[in-house]
């Protein structure tokens, strides 16, 4: 009994010690957040590194299916539906399969995020997107794996799978126009504040919408704070885009000299350039 107990013991002092034991993992996990326009988009995966390995075509065998890092699955989440790859995929979060070829890869999301690597039996019917994902060299070469979102803009960016000598990506659209006329819309019928008109009509202005209602805007803004320089910039440009080069040149000027006043030689410097172009418009 006495035998018995002490082996307890020591089985109880060897799993406590255990729990405390911490050592580096030979790929160790990263999460990413990416805002893509007015969506999330979030990115769990592990990071192995070549370590004198040959990756492609041995590490990772071509055509056939990779876990796409290391140890638990890597996934992918966005929080509203999105076009990946030209495909529509529902928002929530998705495993990120690869098939590695020579020429292109193919990417995969599974609708089954709890497998450890690949799952031990596939299902087709699990399968909400596939594409082909071109590829780029990439010199020097990547020592550790890396997924990013590069190529940002308002409505969407690419996401890239990075590793030893390769690139692939694969598009993503996300729906910021819709959302950000929603709340435009909403923010207008209720009691919208100097700011408000302004970020709506620089919105319009950005994505080349309706520019007389954003011209109609950013003069209510003004009218709340004429000193804004931030203010005069964008109904500038919203009066150039619409070919009203004088008007455009006397709302850069007061940006300017609103500029200048505070000391911001960023806006001062855009303003003077805007002036000297739209002037050769009038003259030409």
């Amino acid at each position: 009994m006495k035998y018995l107990f002490f082996s307890f013991l020591m089985v109880v002092a060897i799993d406590f010690t255990s729990g405390q034991l911490q050592v580096p993992q030979p790929s160790p996990s990263s999460t990413f957040k990416q805002i893509i326009g007015l969506t999330e988009v979030t990115v769990n995966y592990s990071r192995p590194s070549i370590r004198g390995r040959v990756i492609y075509g041995d590490l990772v065998p071509y055509d056939k299916l990779w876990r796409t890092g290391a140890n638990q699955n890597t996934t992918i989440s966005f929080s509203d539906d999105v076009v990946f790859g030209g495909i529509e995929v529902p928002k929530g979060s998705y495993a990120i399969y690869t098939k590695p070829r020579k020429e292109k890869w193919k990417v995969i999301l599974y609708n089954k995020t709890d497998n450890w690597g690949l799952p031990n039996s596939w299902n087709d019917d699990l399968v909400v997107a596939e594409v082909d994902a071109p590829l780029v060299d990439l010199e020097p070469s990547l020592e550790t794996f890396l997924i990013g979102v590069d190529e940002l803009h308002n409505n969407g960016g690419s996401l890239f799978l990075a590793w030893d000598d390769i690139v692939a990506s694969v598009s993503i659209e996300v729906p910021t126009t819709e959302k950000a006329i929603s709340s435009i819309e909403q923010a207008m019928n209720e009691s919208p504040t100097g700011h408000d008109y302004y970020q709506a009509a620089s919105y319009y202005q950005q994505e080349g919408l309706d520019a007389e209602k954003a011209l109609a805007w950013i003069d209510r803004a003004i009218q709340e704070n004429a000193e804004r320089y931030w203010y005069h910039r964008p109904r500038a440009l919203i009066l150039a885009n619409l070919g009203r080069y004088r008007e455009a040149i006397d709302a850069a000027q007061s940006s300017l000299k609103f500029a200048e006043a505070a000391g911001n030689t960023d806006y001062v410097r855009l303003n003077e350039k805007s002036i000297e172009n739209w002037s050769t418009k009038l003259e030409n």
